[in-house]
């Protein structure tokens, strides 16, 4: 999967920029159960029943369980399904954080 955009043409760099996916966490392509609505999210391992101290980059979405975050057309915190765990994005948000010296 492209790093900027998926088949459906969304811009998944924007989508994990926005504060609607969240502050702390990997970044996941997930589905809302309340309104089928497929959004970048961020999730923290343990949200998603994964050990803290694995590796994130050798996450299959199949893996995952759901979670709770945000969903603003639903109005309120409701269950998402991971499709993806998207390690492009993963890999350029380690790479800008070694770049600053965090």
């Amino acid at each position: 999967m492209s790093v900027d955009a998926d088949q459906d043409g969304r811009d998944l760099e924007a989508e994990l920029a926005s504060s609607a996916a969240g502050q702390f966490g990997i970044p996941v392509d997930a589905v809302c159960v309340g309104c089928g609505r497929t959004r970048v999210k961020r999730a923290s391992l343990e949200e998603i029943d994964q050990d803290p101290q694995a590796d994130p980059t050798t996450l299959e979405a199949t893996d995952c369980t759901s979670f709770k975050h945000v969903c603003y057309p639903c109005q309120g915190a409701t269950w998402w399904n991971p499709v993806a765990v998207l390690t492009g994005l993963l890999e350029i948000e380690q790479e800008a954080e070694s770049e600053r010296g965090e």
